[in-house]
């Protein structure tokens, strides 16, 4: 019983954790390639 809950905590503890850093990498993607760029002009 417990390790069910568990394993479903666990679950949406990840699709979270997934839903919420996605547009952080997604920015972290956009920003890196701007400063790369930017500092490959320069």
């Amino acid at each position: 019983m417990l390790t069910a809950i568990a394993d479903v905590l666990r679950a949406v503890g990840g699709a979270i954790a997934t839903v919420v850093t996605l547009p952080f990498r997604a920015l972290a993607r956009l920003f890196g390639g701007a400063s790369d760029s930017a500092h490959g002009r320069h």
